[in-house]
């Protein structure tokens, strides 16, 4: 048999995905998907869009410095200032990539870039011309491509290959296409580009339809594009962006339809999907393909009765294959460090040192005496906090009160800067007298927008995750917090957001521009 082409996995959680109001990453974390984006074997990391803050520059900088075996690549828009700033920040990549954009379509090049067709041509080459100053690997997108006219599509295309983009792609910016005409709109694009076989050509689509997978695979599959852009979770503007977990499963379980090689250690999507979902506070629903919580459970009796008897009857592809552990209760109070290091080994946890482990351990002992059983998500949980940045508020205690035809009372002991506080207050319920407890000493100001809580694990004894959204100023951060009492899960979650809201005032990182949106 011919060794099938390779499809090139272009990950952008880390850029289009941090673009989800409340999705805001820190540096830290940041670091963490990027090391499991490039243990799971992603081909290209999209680090983040350089021009666009101090932070983001700083942030691919240190992905950059640690990444080695993916490309690490910076967005930048069609702007000589934009290229530089990418080229500085990836410079210490051994592989590295700048990925440049221009709108095409008639609407944007009027009524966003005030341009006229030529002058958009001229940017695009000036700007590839700049970037190959920095590296050879240069991607050029066309925003909103997929209402773009063909004929000048061509004409910009042609021009962008001759200077020197090896990637071409093609995003469907707004989630506007459908796939039997987005499969043949890239076939007829590599047709009539006269210099297609000189680049690879890639698909970007936005899922405002629901078609985003559907549409990137009908690129490839059609249209003979052999790079998708996708994020883990689909992850991304709006709606979101094409879901990785969804297009690689795809590619590697329907292997006689695409024929196509993707070396993506799918073991690491399950463990991909929960650390974007802890660290971005966004839920994974239960129904989500491959990675939500019932992908692989079997309600009907119809169906447990086939899968008992083989589990081809109703699976296409295995749970363990995907990174789902089907033996999730292994340790208690009982169990031992070696058993635990064991553990955090086959969960892929990554650890810098044994005190680290220890560290862990001692904190998995303590949560031990608190519930019976520990699952695979507590354990994660323990190394979760490690990675969190600078926590220069940290919880306490929390006493709490609620009684039925009274009002709930919160009593609240935290540390700042070292120094202890104490706050209490009444409120409408006993989440809401614990934050307004909090905030008697905080005074932050901070508008509330989402207070989500999600059970780490089954049963009455599930350790409970929290995730906090704050609003301050135009900027939005989330606080996470985890423990088996809801309570002081919500007030160490409530706790994170501040924490995080003052870094971000101490550094004034602004938002991203609208520009930032664009493939």
């Amino acid at each position: 048999m011919n060794t099938p082409e390779k499809l090139i996995i272009f990950d952008t959680t880390l850029r289009d995905g941090e673009q989800s109001p409340g999705a805001t990453m820190g540096q830290a974390d940041k670091l963490r998907i990027a090391k499991q984006l490039e243990r799971m074997g992603v081909d290209v990391i999209e680090a983040g869009f350089a021009a666009s803050s101090p932070g983001d520059f700083a942030a691919i900088q240190a992905i950059a410095q640690v990444v080695k075996n993916s490309t690490v690549c910076s967005l930048a828009r069609a702007n000589l200032r934009d290229i530089e700033k990418a080229g500085l920040a990836i410079q210490a990549a051994p592989r590295k990539r700048i990925h440049t954009f221009i709108a095409t379509s008639p609407l944007h090049m009027e009524k966003k870039l005030n341009l006229q067709p030529g002058q958009v041509i001229e940017a695009a080459v000036s700007a590839i011309r700049e970037a190959k100053k920095y590296t050879d690997d240069i991607e050029f997108s066309c925003e909103d491509a997929s209402r773009s006219e063909p004929e000048f599509l061509y004409r910009i295309i042609e021009a962008a290959i001759r200077e020197g983009a090896n990637t071409i792609n093609i995003p469907d910016t707004v989630g506007y296409a459908v796939p039997s005409v987005f499969g043949e709109f890239i076939k007829n694009l590599r047709e009539h580009v006269y210099n297609s076989d000189q680049a690879i050509w890639s698909v970007h689509c936005h899922n405002d339809l629901g078609l985003a997978v559907a549409n990137s695979l009908s690129g490839v599959h059609f249209g003979g594009a052999r790079q998708i852009e996708c994020s883990i979770n689909g992850l991304g503007e709006r709606a979101g962006n094409c879901a990785l977990e969804e297009v690689v499963m795809a590619v590697k379980t329907r292997k006689d339809f695409f024929n196509l090689g993707c070396y993506i250690d799918t073991r690491q999507l399950v463990p991909a999907s929960k650390l974007v979902s802890s660290i971005t506070g966004f839920p994974i629903q239960p129904n989500k393909a491959i990675v939500g919580a019932n992908a692989f459970s079997h309600a009907s009796g119809i169906h447990q009765d086939g899968v008992l008897k083989a589990r081809d009857t109703y699976e296409i592809m295995t749970a363990e294959e995907v990174g789902w552990n089907t033996n999730k209760l292994v340790l208690g109070k009982l169990s031992g460090r070696s058993a635990f290091r064991q553990r955090v080994r086959e969960l892929g946890i990554p650890t810098k040192s044994e005190e680290e482990i220890n560290e862990a351990f001692a904190r998995f002992k303590e949560l031990a005496d608190k519930k019976t059983d520990i699952f695979d998500e507590d354990i994660q949980s323990l190394f979760d906090e490690q990675y969190t940045e600078q926590q220069n508020i940290k919880f306490v205690s929390l006493k709490q009160a609620s009684e039925t035809g009274k009002r709930p009372y919160a009593e609240i002991v935290y540390l700042e800067n070292g120094v202890e506080r104490h706050g209490q207050a009444e409120g409408n319920g006993p989440v809401d007298a614990t934050f307004n407890a909090i905030e008697s000493c905080a005074k932050s100001g901070a508008e509330l927008l989402l207070y989500s809580v999600n059970a780490l694990t089954l049963g009455t004894q599930a350790q409970g995750e929290v995730t906090v959204r704050l609003s301050f100023g135009g900027r939005m951060v989330n606080g996470n917090g985890a423990d088996p009492d809801i309570l002081a899960a919500s007030a160490k979650a409530y706790l994170d957001a501040l924490n995080k809201l003052n870094v971000v005032r101490e550094k004034k990182n602004p938002q991203f521009g609208n520009d930032a949106a664009a493939v």
